[in-house]
């Protein structure tokens, strides 16, 4: 289960609403080993593209330095989907890299007719796809 703050949630959403009509990406870093997403990290989607994401590898590089400096990982890596739901493209499950991450993503397009956007966590490990509940709590 991924469990994340009501202000954490509420900047992946604006952040996905806020690129549409291409897509968004970004990560919540927390402390090493810990689960706990806690820094919100908006990048930069180098493809610039509605059905496509990429981070730019040196704006990657350089979080990941700045991570490791202190001693964090990447608990969630977000993106969103601007005209499909909220599931993993194969393309997705491809790129997958962090097996202990929650990989969130937002669907800026009403698919389910539920409303303006749905928010959904996975865990994807060695391409096996898993869908997970997300508790949304309030700021400590």
């Amino acid at each position: 289960m991924l469990t994340i703050t009501q202000a954490l949630y509420d900047r992946i959403v604006e952040h996905a609403r806020a690129d549409h009509p291409d897509e968004a990406c970004g990560v919540v870093a927390g402390p090493a080993g810990s689960d706990r997403p806690e820094r919100f990290i908006p990048m930069l989607n180098a493809a610039r593209s509605p059905t496509f994401y990429e981070f730019d590898s040196t704006d990657l590089l350089k979080l990941y330095r700045e991570m490791d400096d202190r001693d964090e990982e990447p608990v969630v890596i977000y993106h969103s989907h601007t005209a499909t739901e909220a599931y993993p493209s194969r393309t997705d499950i491809s790129y997958a890299n962090e097996p202990g991450a929650h990989y969130v993503l937002v669907s800026t397009a009403d698919t389910d007719g539920g409303g303006p956007f749905q928010f959904r966590s996975f865990r994807i490990v060695d391409g096996k796809v898993t869908e997970e509940d997300v508790e949304v709590v309030p700021a400590p």
